[in-house]
């Protein structure tokens, strides 16, 4: 069987994937330098979810994320230096600085923003895609959630309003198998996510999370059949984090054997391998991309480290205090 993917696009999504895992490793830092206020959730160990599903949309699309959010975002086409000057609360980040790590947006990206509402966005996602509906345009959305938000009643009613109107939308579950600390096995009956969408008359598979081209092909398949008016429909992608909910975090719950089960199937050690098997990229083209992306992530650093921050005059006239 040919090889339906080329050099480009195989480097596209390995860029992709190693930029989520440079700026989540160094958000870590800069968090523990006292850089970074409030919580920080990193998205090692999901990268291939994001990048494998933001491939396969088109620039008319939207997506809504979650708290563990910032995969959503660089995969969707945010600038590194915006999106670190957010994170670290400065002017020129995508919201002034105010929206932080669990807030970030770009409506000019069609990326309708993360939620620290753990499901907040489903129902979000489906207005959005009811709104291109109404407008006639060719848009999907995909709403990116997670276990714990499935558990939610709004995922439920947003799942079935969608149906109910054949609306173009993906639903995502990022499965990382714990909500916080609770595994998904004592959650529910029925472990199995992805089969809760038959009993609203949707398709629904479950996927390796942690290989981005079969999530790819997954959600291209499903993005075309939406634009095609046969949506919605859910894709459960398995994966695993690296680590603890957030960076405070250790994780101990996490049976080693589990996490080292996951790690052999770490999404940038895919990806790596299949730009060089398929692909056919050699060892020093690879390292010159993971060169060039950390050249990337220093100088969004410093771009961050030199922005000012955001006032509390600029606030208070954007929220029309003043009047």
């Amino acid at each position: 069987m040919a090889n339906p993917y080329s050099k480009a696009f195989l480097t596209g999504l390995y860029r992709q994937l190693w930029t989520i895992r440079a700026f989540e490793t160094r958000c870590i830092q800069l968090y523990r330098q006292g850089l970074i206020r409030g919580y920080l959730h990193p998205y090692l160990g999901q990268e291939a979810i994001a990048v494998g599903v933001c491939a396969a949309l088109g620039p008319q699309d939207y997506l809504t994320s979650t708290h563990r959010g910032h995969g959503h975002c660089i995969a969707r086409g945010a600038d590194l230096r915006r999106m670190t000057a957010e994170i670290t609360g400065k002017q020129a980040g995508y919201c002034q600085g105010r929206g932080g790590s669990m807030h970030i947006a770009d409506m000019s990206q069609g990326n309708l923003g993360a939620n620290g509402i753990v499901g907040g966005g489903t129902a979000i996602g489906v207005g959005a895609a009811l709104s291109a509906r109404m407008q006639g345009k060719d848009s999907v959305c995909a709403v990116f959630t997670s276990d714990g938000g499935v558990m939610n009643g709004t995922f439920g009613e947003s799942l079935n309003l969608a149906a109910a109107w054949d609306l173009p939308v993906l639903f995502v579950i990022e499965n990382n198998q714990y909500a916080v600390s609770l595994p998904v096995r004592e959650a529910t009956r029925e472990p199995e996510l992805y089969k809760r969408a038959a009993g609203y008359g949707v398709e629904g598979r479950r996927i390796n999370g942690n290989h981005v081209l079969e999530v790819y092909e997954t959600a291209a398949e499903y993005v075309r059949r939406c634009r095609a008016g046969e949506g919605p429909f859910v894709i459960e992608a398995l994966t695993y984090r690296h680590a603890g909910h957030h960076v405070n975090d250790p994780g101990t719950y996490m049976p080693e054997d589990q996490k080292e089960h996951y790690r052999k199937m770490d999404p940038c050690l895919l990806g790596r391998q299949f730009l060089i098997e398929l692909g056919g990229a050699s060892c020093e083209e690879v390292a010159a991309i993971e060169a060039d992306v950390q050249q990337a992530m220093d100088d969004a650093v410093e771009f961050a480290r030199q922005s000012p921050e955001t006032t509390i005059e600029d606030f208070l006239e954007q929220i029309g205090g003043d009047q």
